[in-house]
């Protein structure tokens, strides 16, 4: 049986939240998974009145930066989300079990600069597992509405206009970045 969270949810706060698949195996297996999931996010964040700034789906894990934006704990919201994703992924496809490693890991993030941060690294994960060559190609992250190329309402659009005036200063932001030993031991804790 898992413990209780130790996490704080409370109204204001923002969290990188992720998880893979259970020994880091696939947890999206066609292009309907990912959709399945991306709707039920869009209504759970509703519903929860949590904001996503950023989100990233990838073959065998996600990661979202969330922010809570009412006394509903963000908690609620993405077990709402996922136990419902891992029942449909379970009854499409005849399996049982878990489809998580454990619980979703919900690291709080504390400065908008840490925030902008994160966000790059969760934008860059397909680049980075060499699944694009451009990130914009990616059709499984909200980083093609961040720099103007999409429409959709999974993705805070202010905060991101508020830190980068034009859609084109946050893709150099993200593009420029050099994954370095420093840098990424300064988000270890974030990531």
């Amino acid at each position: 049986m898992m413990g209780r969270r130790t996490e704080v949810f409370q109204k204001g706060s923002v969290f990188h939240v992720y998880n893979r698949g259970c020994n880091k195996g696939k947890i999206f297996f066609e292009e309907d998974n990912y959709l399945f999931l991306l709707k039920k996010m869009k209504k759970y964040s509703k519903e929860f009145d949590i904001c996503v700034i950023a989100y990233c789906l990838m073959p065998n894990h996600y990661h979202f930066v969330l922010r809570q934006k009412s006394e509903v704990g963000l908690n609620k919201c993405v077990q709402n989300i996922f136990n419902s994703y891992t029942k449909a992924i379970n009854k499409r496809y005849s399996r049982s079990g878990t489809l998580f490693e454990g619980k979703f890991k919900a690291n709080e993030i504390y400065e908008d600069t840490t925030v902008l941060e994160v966000c790059r690294y969760v934008h860059r994960n397909p680049l980075e597992a060499g699944l694009v060559k451009n990130l914009e190609d990616w059709k499984y992250s909200n980083y093609p509405e961040c720099i103007g190329l999409r429409n959709g309402d999974l993705c805070d659009k202010e905060f991101i206009e508020n830190n980068f005036p034009n859609p084109s200063d946050y893709k150099k932001y993200v593009l420029d970045y050099y994954s370095t030993k420093q840098k990424l031991k300064k988000l270890k804790k974030y990531l």
